[in-house]
């Protein structure tokens, strides 16, 4: 059946992937439910508090397969990545119990209140909540990149006899700077994620002349939201990730341009493709210079190329990681011109009459799926070969008694399950579609 790590690899991959579609839906959504129950209390107008119920139900349905589909990851720490987690489990053990004791459990709890709570709590009861809904996804979402972050950027560890790696210091592990600016980088992602999917419903129930004030409504939000996250997401948060690459990454940030060769003003690829064998990128596009700004903010300043490092350091795939670098890029600039067009049709009161717009934004939703899994490609592809980066290569990470089969059987069977799970989903958010927003029963 081949190399056991590799199938590891596939099925974590592949698990993990199919897990995040929902999370950065729950994230982004969990915000723009604050955002509807809060204008609906400063305006009084009742569609606000009809929508925020309305998305309230797809959060659930997402928040509830997020949790099925996340069980599997857990699992394979202690089956195909056992070596992994006896040598960090003293470190990222402490985020991951906190993620699940505090965040998840405070979420799961206040969605319940949120869903079947309203009339006992009242307007700004039922807002309050919402808010500790929104408090406890995010904080969800910090200790998983705190964790993340680790392994990306190491810090606050020590090394102790076993050669395990102990936590030495907790509060320069929560304070790494690598996971900060990662998680604002990431739920600028979330959010652009539930924006657009809110601005999609509101499109759809436009072209199909339903619930005309919720569509309107849904839109002018969306549309907000979608073009300030868009926004956050390219400047500064991505600007800062490409820093902290460049500085404690460097051989990745090589590997993500294509650039083979070190030297001074370093120029920006915008297309091309990578040729490993020989080492070169074929029919380039560049910007002279511009790499090196980003990377280190001076045209001078001399950015490392693949040449500099051993070839066992480079990233196991190349292609892979440079392609999803320009596939998030490329789609982060198509998010931010989107919603800049759709926002100056809204200021001058025509997005809802302007159709072909209409089917552009209900259409464009599923883009900021993929930018966000093309963005975790390049994070997770760029750290390799490392599983703990510097410190523990992911050769030495997998189980040394599961082997491959096993691996292909237990991936099929999630295969299946998760096919069930995503038609599942698709049916019960496009069934409270077609219903559309419902008003509060007294």
């Amino acid at each position: 059946m081949g190399d056991p790590l590799f199938w590891h690899r596939l099925q974590f991959g592949f698990t993990i992937t199919f897990h995040y579609l929902f999370p950065q839906l729950t994230m982004g959504l969990a915000l723009l439910i604050v955002v509807f129950k809060g204008l609906g209390l400063r305006t009084g107008n009742e569609a606000y508090h009809d929508l925020a119920r309305f998305w309230i139900k797809v959060f659930g349905v997402s928040f509830a397969v997020g949790v099925v589909t996340g069980i599997p990851m857990e699992f394979q720490f202690g089956t195909n990545w056992a070596a992994f987690s006896r040598q960090t489990g003293g470190v990222i053990g402490q985020t991951l119990a906190m993620e699940g004791m505090f965040a998840f459990f405070l979420e799961s709890t206040f969605l319940g209140l949120l869903l079947w709570g309203e009339k006992k709590l009242g307007p700004r009861g039922h807002f309050l909540v919402a808010v500790a809904l929104l408090v406890g996804s995010w904080l969800s979402g910090f200790f998983i990149i705190v964790t993340n972050a680790f392994m990306q950027h190491p810090v606050g560890y020590t090394l102790a006899r076993d050669g395990s790696l102990q936590l030495a210091s907790f509060w320069h592990y929560v304070l790494n700077p690598w996971a900060h600016v990662q998680y604002v980088h990431n739920m600028m992602g979330a959010v652009v994620t539930g924006a657009f999917v809110v601005t999609a419903v509101g499109a759809y129930w436009a072209l199909k002349g339903l619930h005309p004030e919720h569509a309107r409504l849904n839109l002018r939000v969306g549309v907000f939201a979608g073009l300030v996250g868009a926004l956050l997401v390219a400047f500064p948060t991505g600007d800062l990730q490409a820093k902290m690459v460049a500085k404690h990454q460097p051989v990745s940030l090589a590997a993500m341009e294509g650039r083979f060769e070190s030297g001074p003003k370093a120029a920006l690829n915008l297309i091309g493709q990578p040729d490993v064998e020989a080492r070169k990128l074929d029919n380039p596009v560049r910007l002279p210079g511009i790499l090196s700004v980003i990377a280190f903010g001076s045209f001078s300043s001399e950015v490392k190329g693949l040449d500099a490092y051993p070839t066992d350091q480079w990233p196991t795939n190349i292609e892979l990681l440079y392609y999803s670098f320009r596939i998030m890029v490329g789609l982060g600039t198509f998010f931010i011109l989107l919603m800049a067009l759709a926002a100056w049709q809204t200021r001058k009161q025509r997005l809802e009459r302007s159709r072909w717009l209409l089917w552009a934004l209900m259409l464009a939703f599923p883009f900021p799926f993929i930018a966000n899994t093309a963005g975790w490609v390049v994070s997770e592809m760029g750290r390799q070969p490392w599983l703990v980066y510097g410190l523990i290569r992911t050769s030495e990470g997998a189980s040394r008694v599961v082997h491959s089969g096993q691996t292909v059987f237990t991936t099929l069977g999630f295969a299946g399950l998760y096919v069930v799970l995503g038609l599942l989903f698709v049916f019960l958010v496009g069934r409270e579609v077609s219903h559309g927003p419902a008003a509060l029963k007294h």
